[in-house]
């Protein structure tokens, strides 16, 4: 006979109060005999055949992917959350794609790994009505691609053509890649060939699948000799280093896709957030490794993390990097640690654009490496529109009001196109998205004061449109790959033309339209120059 909901809630209460009365039948006779209050509406009910509502803790799907438990409501940092459930590669197990298996050993079995595919395409339909929406793959045909080096493998037109194994292949058609970009038809098949690699490529050129299809492929084919069993201390068989916690987030989820059901785990590791869970991640197994310079620093020195079985490092940004100040920290990892020198392993070292500081450490890094050269380096992609237009200081707020206002009235269904809105300072961030919120436009803030958590539901939030204009400092101009942004506003300008290129990369990406436009007056005269 099925125990009614007053019964089973009887039941646990036994249980709390220190009953060694199991589960069973005995359990609902204990309940019986016990007064136990039933509200008047259950009262000589007749048994019910449904289960007890579910109790909630934090490890369930009520939880955000990032161990923090879901809003009840919307804030002024995004507004309600309807996505919870969908978050890809987060479960019950923790961070890290789903692989619950914790039993140890390598076997840890497809059907419990989370589908990092599930809800995309939902998503994607939505935000994709955009007037930005679909993947323009035969706008690339006309870049310019330059190689150099010794017995340069062909490229490649077609995937087909490469062999990266059935499973890598399937997940290559679930995230719809009609062929290959540019990058990634030279990339591809020299990394394959075991050469390591100096890459320029401009922004939103499909890097990361470029370094990660042959990391995955090599290691699939060869995983069950190289694994050393989990413990406490890690040893993983790739490592990509990127300068940025969004920057490697991103990496790792689009790594986790690409190592669907291939048996290849992929953990990452930043600063800014909890080290012991990343420690819980690292000791359940890890092939790939996706870390930020400082954290990876901080790994090794506390002995969790040994490079010694590392066969390929990628170097995602490598300007950027140098840039923030890593330098240090990225020679401490690759030249002073225990990871196998240049000529064992295989360095592939990806930058947007190439001064003496990346031709250093590339002679440093590197062995008989292939210069590949996709695109004008350093230079923007010709997808994007750009526009200057004189605004005085003061009148900046109100001319970005007229855009968002045009915008709006020309966009698709009357929706607002996602908008990427730079300013200088953090404070100013923060007034320009109050303002914007107090007019009408929801608007949320990405810059360095914010929390991890915060910035991750801040892009969560912009990614599915639900506050559809962001604001921010040049934390997000590096890497991120933001799909469907159709307009990048500069509202205060860069002091360099770098800053300015990686600004607006952040539109135009895989082969998509963008508009740029760039607020420029008087407190900007450094930066032009006299018409000749």
């Amino acid at each position: 006979m099925r125990s009614s909901w007053a019964d089973s809630v009887a039941a646990a209460e036994t249980a709390a109060a220190g009953s060694t009365a199991n589960n069973s039948s005995a359990g609902n006779n204990s309940a019986r005999t016990r007064s136990t209050y039933v509200p008047p509406h259950l009262r000589n009910r007749a048994p019910s055949s449904d289960p007890p509502a579910p109790v909630y803790s934090s490890s369930t799907s009520g939880t955000d992917g990032s161990g923090y438990g879901a809003p009840a409501g919307g804030n002024r940092w995004g507004g309600p959350r309807n996505d919870y459930n969908n978050r890809s590669g987060y479960s019950s197990g923790g961070r890290g794609g789903g692989w619950n298996n914790r039993t140890g050993g390598w076997d840890r079995g497809r059907e419990q790994e989370v589908n990092p595919f599930a809800g995309i395409e939902n998503a994607v339909e939505e935000v994709g009505e955009q007037e930005n929406s679909g993947i323009n793959f035969d706008a690339y045909e006309d870049i310019p691609v330059e190689t150099s080096g010794d017995n340069v493998p062909p490229a490649v037109n077609t995937f087909a053509e490469i062999d990266l194994g059935e499973a890598l292949n399937q997940n290559i058609r679930r995230c719809k890649y009609v062929k290959p970009t540019p990058v990634q038809r030279h990339a591809i098949p020299i990394s394959l060939g075991g050469r390591d690699l100096m890459a320029c490529a401009q922004t939103g050129s499909g890097k990361t699948a470029a370094f990660c299809f042959p990391i995955i492929s090599g290691i699939m084919k060869d995983q069950a000799a190289q694994r050393r069993p989990r413990g406490r201390v890690a040893f993983p068989l790739a490592l990509i280093l990127s300068p940025t916690r969004e920057l490697s987030m991103q990496i790792h989820e689009e790594a986790r896709k690409f190592a669907y059901q291939t048996g290849v785990k992929v953990v990452v590791a930043y600063g800014g957030a909890p080290i012991n869970q990343q420690l819980r991640e690292l000791e359940r197994g890890v092939d790939i490794l996706v870390a930020t310079p400082g954290r990876l620093v901080d790994l090794l020195e506390r002995a969790r993390v040994s490079l010694e079985m590392i066969k390929y490092l990628a170097l995602d940004e490598a300007d950027r990097m140098l840039d923030m100040g890593f330098e240090p920290q990225i020679r401490k990892i690759v030249e002073q640690m225990d990871m196998p020198p240049p000529g064992v392993r295989q360095t592939m070292l990806f930058s947007a654009t190439f001064p003496k500081e990346i031709q250093r450490l590339a002679s440093d890094f590197l062995a008989s490496y292939i210069f590949l050269a996709v695109g004008r380096v350093g230079s923007s992609t010709d997808l994007i529109v750009q526009r200057v237009e004189f605004v005085h200081e003061s009148d900046k707020r109100s001319h970005l009001m007229d855009l968002l206002h045009a915008q709006k009235a020309n966009g698709v269904h009357g929706k607002q196109a996602l908008t990427l809105v730079f300013v200088e300072t953090k404070k100013g961030a923060d007034s320009l998205e109050h303002w914007l919120c107090m007019n009408g436009f929801p608007a949320t803030t990405i810059h360095g004061d914010r929390t991890q958590q915060e910035r991750e539901y801040a892009l969560r939030s912009f990614k599915s449109g639900n506050t559809p204009i962001l604001v921010a400092t040049d934390v997000a101009a590096r890497g991120l790959d933001i799909p469907h942004v159709a307009h990048v506003v500069n509202f205060d300008l860069p002091n360099d033309i770098d800053d300015y290129v990686h600004r607006i990369g952040r539109t135009g990406r895989a082969g998509k339209s963008g508009l740029a436009t760039a607020f420029f007056n008087e407190n900007n005269a450094s930066l032009a120059r006299p018409a000749s």
